[in-house]
């Protein structure tokens, strides 16, 4: 078998010298042969294959680290890992691609905190929280005022007094004036106090170090809506007819679904199909997800516990959010379909409609 030199390997796999040498050194693409006196590496064709993919998946953006992982996968696990990879990339580049037309606008002097309608909007919303038929308490909390819409989803020996810290937390906003362009800040400084919260629930070495919850909470401004987002609870917008779910679960059967190996079909009756990869908790991760929404009149937003989600199917919640003009009507039908289908958990509903005020 005739080796290819280094420079002959690298204008084919159209990858450096300098980068082979790198990826040498990482153990990532390894010579077929290295001299032993003046260390010149050659390479097999064979090994063409390797570098084309090592230079694709830089091309992404994949980190080295990632790409030996990758690398080391039988074909079938390496395209998994990848679209994993992918499905991440994607929802951060939506994060930021919101944050920065919110940038581009406050910079440039159009006030987000202006509709973008002839008439100011506000909100008309209603909350319910439910034990429902199998928990012998209820460890959901949800909240709905004139600015803030937030569920809390608690866990553990003290997950109902857990929850409920984060959501008292968050109460704050309510009567604070916070600026159009401060927005996101204001929300994220206000889930640092709701986190901290949640640690008082328990002191360390107590029984209740487990203590945790998630939190889905959103703060309302003019003609936006920021959303902090932490868990398996949802928020899903009804607008022109149609129902789009606008958050992404920190689950672990979540992950699985990115990674391509569940379906989400497979999910509603997976073992692990609660547990959580991020809350707010003692030893949990608590990376948020926060994002901006612009809102318009008739849009209309659920914000619900798994209690919910995980037991009505989504075109019966599309039927009853399109069907049932006032939010609180239609909290109290969410909450019904939920125990009318067995009720094994909390189930909570926060129902906000984007209005035009008279």
């Amino acid at each position: 078998m005739e080796l290819l030199t280094i420079g002959a390997f690298a204008k084919a796999s159209r990858l450096s010298p300098k980068a082979l040498r790198l990826y040498d050194e990482l153990g990532l693409l390894t010579p077929a042969r290295v001299d032993p006196d003046t260390g010149y590496r050659r390479y097999a064709p064979q090994q063409l294959e390797q570098a084309r993919l090592v230079a694709w998946l830089r091309r992404l953006g994949m980190p080295l680290a990632r790409i030996r992982q990758v690398c080391a996968l039988e074909a079938g696990e390496a395209a998994g890992e990848i679209r994993a990879y992918w499905a991440r990339v994607e929802a951060d580049t939506a994060a930021r691609r919101d944050l920065a037309a919110f940038l581009v606008d406050h910079l440039t002097g159009k006030d987000p905190a202006m509709s973008r309608t002839t008439a100011p909007l506000a909100l008309r919303y209603a909350a319910l929280s439910d034990t429902g038929r199998v928990r012998a308490s209820n460890q959901d909390t949800a909240y709905a005022g004139s600015r803030l819409l937030a569920v809390a989803d608690g866990y553990g020996s003290a997950g109902a007094p857990a929850s409920a810290a984060a959501v008292e937390a968050l109460r704050g906003l309510e009567t604070e004036n916070v600026p159009a362009g401060e927005l996101l800040g204001a929300l994220e400084d206000a889930l640092g106090r709701a986190e901290q919260a949640v640690h008082g629930v328990s002191a360390p070495g107590d029984d209740d170090t487990d203590a945790g919850t998630t939190l889905t909470a959103m703060l309302w401004t003019g003609s936006q809506l920021a959303l902090v987002h932490i868990g398996d609870s949802r928020v899903h917008l009804l607008r022109d007819g149609e129902l789009f779910r606008i958050t992404h679960d920190h689950t672990v059967v979540q992950s699985l679904i990115d990674e391509g190996s569940l379906t989400p079909e497979e999910a509603a009756s997976h073992p692990q199909r609660s547990l959580l990869l991020r809350a707010l908790g003692r030893g949990a991760d608590s990376t948020p997800d926060l994002r901006l929404h612009d809102a318009r009149a008739g849009d209309r937003y659920l914000l619900c516990s798994d209690g919910l989600s995980t037991v009505v199917p989504a075109g019966d919640i599309h039927r009853v959010l399109s069907g049932t003009p006032e939010p609180e009507a239609a909290v109290r039908a969410l909450v019904d379909l939920a125990n009318a289908s067995g009720g094994p958990d909390n189930v909570s509903c926060v129902v906000a409609d984007v209005v035009e005020q008279p």
